[in-house]
């Protein structure tokens, strides 16, 4: 995933804000504070379902002035942006115009090729499922040096894929499950062959504008982000500093969108509730393969479909969700299957991770975000 987790201990206040006082606010409150506890600089949460929407917040959206977070605050939701890639995918599957066969060669003439890739091999429901077998490289960002000198980049998609190409596969395609940003800049450009324009302007014609989400915003070669907001920051190294990076050019396929919680709920339950997608495609989004590795320890039992999550709830069932993160923001979205009920949290700092990564407060910090999840869904 397109994040790095950090640590780090501040002095943090909360508050809390919802539409009632029902029992279920107490729990948001203390989950938010849970968050914010691990040292996470700025938390806001929103829960949605019939009759009640709730929000929360926790910690400062700055460090320097320490003002409160803003409930209503943008943010950049990372890799929540697949599950909009995704969602036009299957509309144009839905119009013939797609096939979740069609191969990666057919539709971008060998751009995946040497070193063992090969798109003839790799189709578009690889591609969506992560299942491709792309080697994804480790992140530019890696260091703060790093990111002082790369955040106002701008990088063709074309050349993120050609800097995969470098390496060997990692497995055939179909033959194993690992998460691939290049995948989804792939179906980026997949997406401009089959509309003839931007696959940006087919996300807000399909997407944005008809669900009416105003606040949903394409970046692309801005470093800023609207205001309201919190400052993002980052931790490089275990134990090392918050370093400010609200500043960033890093928005594709894969990454970028800058949103609220209150739209990326909107979105999400309109996606489960059938708003977008016919029968047969969200059927097919919801088809679901094992996940592997490090993201099967933050979410115990979970698959991945087309651009969704499957993870069980700990009252029992399913929900979905899709989890975002881009150098100094953390997003996790999660609705119950049938759309009815959404929870959005967006954190404004990243934890470290070290050698032992579920001993790390960053790791802890992606569990208790889903604990918020699970709690917010699973209260009625």
């Amino acid at each position: 995933m397109r994040y790095t987790i950090l640590a780090a201990v501040l002095a943090l206040v909360s508050t809390v804000c919802g539409c009632d006082a029902e029992p279920r606010a107490d729990t948001l409150r203390r989950d938010v504070e849970a968050i914010a506890a691990l040292g996470t600089t700025g938390v806001q949460a929103r829960v949605v379902g019939v009759g009640t929407d709730q929000a929360a917040v926790a910690g400062h959206s700055n460090t320097s002035v320490l003002a409160a977070v803003s409930p209503e605050g943008y943010f950049r939701i990372g890799s929540l942006t697949k599950t909009m890639v995704a969602t036009v995918v299957l509309m144009l599957v839905g119009e013939r115009r797609l096939s979740l066969d069609d191969t990666v060669q057919h539709w971008l003439p060998d751009m995946v090729r040497g070193n063992g890739n090969d798109g003839a091999e790799i189709t578009v429901r690889h591609l969506l499922q992560h299942t491709s077998g792309i080697h994804e490289s480790p992140p530019e960002m890696a260091t703060a040096e790093d990111y002082y000198r790369l955040r106002y980049q701008v990088r063709d998609p074309r050349d993120t894929v050609a800097a995969a190409m470098r390496h060997a596969p990692d497995f055939a395609p179909g033959a194993g499950w690992s998460y691939s940003n290049v995948g989804y800049v792939l179906l980026g450009l997949i997406i401009e062959q089959v509309a003839n324009r931007p696959w940006y302007d087919e996300i807000s014609a399909r997407i944005l504008e008809p669900l009416g989400l105003r606040d949903t915003r394409w970046p692309g070669d801005a470093p800023t982000l609207p205001d309201p907001h919190a400052n993002g920051y980052q931790q490089f190294e275990v134990d090392g500093p918050l370093i400010d990076v609200t500043e960033l050019v890093d928005a594709d396929a894969s990454a970028g969108y800058v949103s609220t919680t209150a739209d990326v709920g909107t979105f999400y339950r309109s996606l489960l509730g059938g708003k977008l997608l016919r029968p047969e495609e969200l059927a097919q989004m919801r088809t679901t393969v094992p996940v592997e590795g490090v993201t099967g320890l933050v979410w115990p039992g979970a698959s991945y479909g087309l651009g969704l999550f499957a993870v069980p709830l700990s009252c029992g069932g399913t929900y979905w969700m899709h989890n975002g993160g881009q150098t100094g923001f953390l997003t996790n979205a999660g609705v119950t299957d049938d759309g009815g009920r959404s929870a959005v949290v967006s954190l404004s700092a990243t934890l470290a991770v070290g050698e032992d990564v579920t001993q790390s407060k960053g790791f802890a910090q992606l569990r208790t975000v889903g604990e918020l999840v699970d709690h917010a869904l699973c209260e009625k």
